[in-house]
């Protein structure tokens, strides 16, 4: 399944993606796509806030993976992967250690570990298209509908 949204600022990625997180479960892992400054991060934000979680989501560019826990809430763990060049590198970032099965990882530079997700990945590309114009495609398996009323 395949959806296409356009935001026109970082409030509409934010309320966008908060739509999006109120629809993931435990055991989700998004990965996304999009060039440097593209809203990966912003997004993320919005996901944070859907899942109900009180953190300030930053950027883990330096801490490879930043983590938001709630109260009785599914925990978020937000990896990059930017100076990881490919999956057999993963080991060495206690990648595999983090309980993807109890929380929703959501991935930074994805396309250096493509191997290493789950099927049920949710792949989500952000581009800009002028100013802060953002073109965001979410892409999941056939049979996973929850995104269809998301809408603008």
């Amino acid at each position: 399944m395949k959806y296409s949204f356009i935001t026109h600022s970082a409030e509409e990625t934010i309320a966008l993606a908060e739509k999006i997180g109120k629809l993931l479960k435990a055991g989700d892992c998004i990965a996304y796509y999009g060039d440097l400054g593209a809203g990966k991060t912003t997004f993320t934000r919005g996901l944070a806030m859907g899942l109900g979680l009180p953190d300030m989501v930053s950027s883990p560019t330096f801490a490879i993976v930043n983590e938001y826990h709630g109260k009785g809430k599914i925990s978020l763990y937000h990896f990059d992967m930017y100076r990881i060049g490919n999956s057999d590198e993963l080991e060495t970032t206690g990648f595999y250690d983090y309980p993807m099965d109890e929380s929703v990882f959501a991935v930074e530079w994805s396309e250096n570990i493509e191997d290493a997700f789950p099927e049920n990945v949710i792949r989500i590309n952000i581009s800009g298209a002028g100013d802060d114009i953002r073109k965001i495609t979410i892409e999941t398996i056939e049979g996973d509908e929850r995104f269809d009323n998301t809408g603008n």
